[in-house]
Order: C-alpha cells, then sequence, then structure tokens
C-alpha cells in the first residue's frame, strides 16, 4: 500500500493480470467523488485488447506503455449520455457548448484523480498520459466517441515492474496565496526553483540540450510555442467537430 508521499508514475509493468473484479471495484468506489449537480458527467473506455492498445499508441506519440499494460483507461467527459437522458424524460438539453465540456472535463478529471489515488492504495501501478489532449481526434476515432463525449484523460494501469525515483516538487511556499494572489519577484523564482534546476539530471539535460537554463528545456524543446498553437488548433476544431464550440465561437 502506499501514500501520496511515495506516489510515483510507473511505466513498466509486471505481467500480473488485472482482474476485471479488482478494476471494477476501485471504478466502482471512485464514483463516489464529488461531481456537477450529482451527474457524473463521464465516461470511461476499458482497452485491453493488443490490437485496440496498438491502434491508440499513435495519438499518445507511441510510448511503450500505452502497448505494454495490461489495461489502458480513456476517461472521457461525456455530455450525451445526460442529453440523451433528458431528450428521453421529455426534457431539452443545452449542453452543446464550452461551458458544460469544461463542467464535463471537471467531473471527468476528479473522477481519475479519485480513481488514481484508490489504485495507489492497492498497489497498482499507473501513468497519467497527458497526451490525450494533443490528438484527441485520433482517440475519438479508435474508440468510435460520439458528439458531446471528449477524451480528456488517459491511465495505463497495471502491477509495477518498477520503482522509479521520487519526482521533485516545487515547495509549497511556491504556490500557497494567503487570502489574495501575490504575484512572483525574482528573488522568488529564485529560492522556489533552487532545488529543481540544482538537481544533477536537470542541469545534465541542460547541458547536453546546450541551453542556459532548465526553463529553455521547457519553452524550446518540451513545450514550444509552435507545438502549442498548433494542438491548441487541434483542440478546438476537435471541440467543434464533437459539438462542445460553435465555429464562429
Amino acid at each position: 500500500m502506499k501514500n501520496l508521499l511515495t506516489r510515483r508514475s510507473i511505466r513498466k509493468y509486471s505481467e500480473r493480470e488485472v482482474s476485471d473484479e479488482l478494476l471494477n471495484r476501485l471504478m466502482n468506489e471512485a464514483a463516489r467523488t464529488q461531481t456537477m449537480g450529482n451527474l457524473q458527467l463521464y465516461s470511461v473506455v476499458i482497452t485491453r485488447s493488443s490490437e485496440m492498445k496498438a491502434k491508440l499508441a499513435p495519438a499518445h506519440f507511441n510510448q511503450p506503455m500505452v502497448t505494454e499494460a495490461p489495461v489502458v483507461l480513456t476517461i472521457c467527459a461525456d455530455f450525451n449520455r445526460t442529453s440523451t437522458w433528458a431528450r428521453c424524460r421529455n426534457a431539452e438539453p443545452g449542453y452543446d457548448n464550452f461551458l458544460s465540456f469544461i463542467n464535463a472535463a471537471t467531473d471527468a478529471l476528479l473522477y481519475t484523480q479519485t480513481l488514481c489515488n484508490l489504485m495507489d492504495e492497492e498497489g497498482l501501478g499507473y501513468c497519467y498520459l497527458g497526451t490525450t489532449v494533443y490528438q484527441p481526434q485520433q482517440i475519438i476515432d479508435v474508440l468510435r466517441l460520439p458528439q458531446l463525449v471528449m477524451p480528456v484523460a488517459t491511465i495505463t494501469v497495471g502491477w509495477p515492474a518498477e520503482e522509479p525515483p521520487l519526482s521533485d516538487r516545487l515547495p509549497m511556499e511556491s504556490f500557497i496565496h494567503q487570502e489574495t494572489y501575490n504575484d512572483y519577484l525574482a528573488a522568488d523564482i529564485d529560492t522556489y526553483y533552487y532545488n529543481k534546476e540544482h538537481l544533477p539530471k536537470n542541469q545534465h539535460f541542460v547541458e547536453i540540450n546546450h541551453k542556459e537554463t532548465l526553463a529553455q528545456i521547457f519553452t524550446d524543446i518540451r513545450y514550444t510555442r509552435k507545438d502549442n498553437e498548433s494542438m491548441s488548433k487541434g483542440l478546438i476544431d476537435t471541440l467543434i467537430r464533437q459539438g462542445f464550440l460553435k465555429r464562429n465561437f
């Protein structure tokens, strides 16, 4: 059993099966998490077959854990089910808009985090894939998601076959604000980022990439303006196709 202070992202898994019984129990328990209007605006697509995992992998830049993990879970913001319920009960839904997407995405991400916490307690390993919103249309096509359903999170799940080191974290004082937001001075940044910038592995990244600072690794290589703007356009186009945005938005 683990707790949040020892939580690790697991990318390598043993061949041990993750049973339907265990997974279903945890997913059912996770449904007790908070939700807007008690509507549970999410759906989860479970992928176990090698064929389907291979189809999903390109949407996640072919990261090996997508095909190697016993289970891949795609958590979706879902206003389709609620809208269908409304129409079946002589009610006219008005959820084809951006606010509804935000509400459903919030529900889906809260559910995802609760599920991750429960998996930690069971000793399962998992990795959260931020790539889900980078190329969402590929996931939509593979999983046959209808309008008003949008993938927002993916987690690979299995029994750990590694124990990687803990990732560094910024100190609490760097993100907690009392009463009002207090903007950061250069001296604050020096203090809060000192440990991160002086980790040997991070200094090595800077050196081998011929950069001056660790920040440049993020701005110039990992999360560039060009990529962010391109994927933002793709995300907006997909939200339009899925019915959460109008073209004249």
